[in-house]
């Protein structure tokens, strides 16, 4: 995290691709086999977001959907998101917010944030009424989160006086990716040859 505190950095894409520290989450052996659980014994990590929520910067993620945007679609039963907290994530730090049982409901539609908009991590807003109740979900430092790719969730800003770092990823097993590739396509478990996608 030092790295980026002089430049006050907020999202940084892909560091499994070159980051030692990245690398090793990415294949923590009890992540991977609850992972695996869910989705399969082979596994790709498709895509990695460092998130830094300095303190009281203005800095939120709007409502969105980890397996959806402009130029990707993951199988919600092939994919799965998962979110490691570096550092404590409480409600005064920016902690996920989800709506239960929103994956119920597919994909639903969304919209490019306006360039005035704080949300500098996603770039895409889920249609949500303002009326929607969401769940705070707090956690420690070196744990973390599994959902479903269609799970509606969020992150207010971080209102404490340090900072709030998490680890977002995407594993696909194979056939996970129904729209668009994956350059950022890290092989995890398995023979790594099964990996096709759907514009190739």
């Amino acid at each position: 995290m030092a790295a980026h505190r002089g430049a006050l950095c907020e999202v940084v894409r892909n560091p499994h691709l070159g980051e030692e520290w990245a690398q090793a989450i990415v294949q923590t052996p009890r992540l991977v086999k609850a992972v695996q659980d869910l989705i399969g014994p082979e596994l790709a990590v498709e895509n990695t977001f460092l998130v830094i929520k300095w303190p009281k910067r203005d800095f939120e993620v709007p409502w969105h959907q980890d397996g959806i945007n402009d130029q990707l679609e993951l199988d919600p039963l092939r994919a799965v998101a998962a979110w490691v907290a570096l550092t404590d994530a409480a409600p005064t730090t920016g902690c996920l917010h989800v709506v239960p049982g929103s994956q119920r409901a597919g994909y639903r539609p969304y919209e490019q944030e306006a360039a005035t908009s704080s949300a500098r991590g996603r770039g895409l807003a889920t249609r949500m009424s303002p009326e929607t109740r969401d769940l705070p979900v707090p956690v420690a430092a070196g744990c973390g989160v599994l959902m479903d790719t269609r799970l509606v969730h969020r992150s207010p800003s971080n209102q404490s006086t340090g900072a709030r770092v998490g680890l977002n990823i995407r594993y696909v097993a194979p056939g996970g990716i129904r729209r668009g590739s994956a350059p950022s396509l890290l092989p995890i478990t398995g023979t790594g040859t099964g990996w096709q996608f759907p514009n190739q």
